[in-house]
């Protein structure tokens, strides 16, 4: 019983670490790798199911009753899956974020291939569990398609600042990307001119955390941690209204949406397209057959993830 739970919960904390991978790449969304792993729908009812009135139990933490119910209202709001889930996203955004720029900078367009095989798979997995046969939802799709492709084809802007204020801006918009399949949140903090800011100074952040083993002070940490907590504060704020607007349009619309969130995905499929062609310079047939290998592994990935999650009972 022990190990099928701990089995679980990895689960669990896989899919947020490729949740945090993803989120950390423009062109790509969390949001999709939660709509393909199965976890999408408890996601959102979770967040959605945090009540601050949980608090009130704090004062009677001293009695038994008070713990029992503290601990009662916990499980209901799913607290436990959020917390595994979101440790598997920042380990995600702190480790496998260096090695996905690395990737970046050193094999562009493979990279993006792979991106294009994982997000297309993803699609096509997706859309042979909905239905997409009435006037109404064609409809919602080209809505979906067309808006995911407008969006990943807007030129990224410059000149805009780095203030805390507009970094919990950004936080609230990113974060709302993020939670959409198709719609990159790190895409959006690309176009507001803060993608490299914040990267980098989550950087120098985790690096001079880990400085203060070998003796660091913490003034080195003030203005990234002051930058950190300005995103996370527009974060909490921008999941939180976006996961209830989605919770009410599956409980309402639960079809059209499905349709909606899927489509989106297939219209982001233009920024991992385009990337793939502009980062290449020459099609040699090498060029060629690693290109192939790179979508070959994205779209076995899915098909690996589709596989194996339906068989985990969450």
């Amino acid at each position: 019983m022990v190990d099928s739970a701990l089995r679980d919960w990895l689960a669990v904390y896989l899919k947020g670490l490729c949740m945090g991978a993803a989120d950390s790449v423009p062109g790509v969304s969390g949001g999709t790798i939660a709509l393909i792993t199965g976890i999408y729908e408890r996601l959102i009812t979770a967040i959605t199911s945090l009540d601050p009135r949980v608090l009130e139990h704090v004062p009677r933490l001293h009695t038994g009753a008070g713990r029992r119910a503290l601990w009662n209202d916990l499980v209901e709001m799913d607290l436990g899956f959020l917390m595994a889930l979101g440790f598997g996203v920042v380990s995600a955004l702190i480790v496998v974020s260096r090695a996905v720029q690395f990737a970046l900078s050193t094999a562009r367009g493979p990279t993006f291939a792979f991106f294009f095989g994982l997000i297309a798979a993803s699609a096509i997995v997706l859309y042979g569990e909905i239905e997409v046969t009435t006037p109404s939802r064609i409809a919602v799709a080209i809505v979906g398609f067309g808006v995911a492709f407008w969006v990943s084809g807007i030129t990224q802007g410059s000149g805009l600042p780095n203030s805390p204020a507009f970094v919990f801006v950004s936080g609230m918009i990113a974060i709302t990307a993020m939670i959409l399949p198709g719609i990159s949140g790190a895409f959006f903090l690309l176009l507001l001119g803060q993608y490299d800011y914040l990267t980098a100074t989550l950087t120098s952040f985790t690096d001079d955390v880990l400085g203060l083993l070998n003796g660091g002070g913490f003034e080195s940490l003030v203005e990234p941690g002051t930058t950190i907590l300005a995103f996370g504060g527009g974060a909490i704020i921008g999941v939180v209204t976006i996961a209830h607007v989605i919770r009410w349009a599956l409980s309402t619309y639960r079809g059209a949406t499905l349709v909606f969130l899927v489509s989106l995905m297939v219209g982001a499929l233009r920024l991992p397209a385009v990337e793939t062609i502009e980062s290449t310079n020459a099609w040699t047939p090498l060029v060629v057959l690693g290109t192939l290998v790179a979508g070959g592994i994205g779209v076995g990935g899915v098909l690996v993830l589709d596989r194996y999650t339906d068989d985990l009972d969450y």
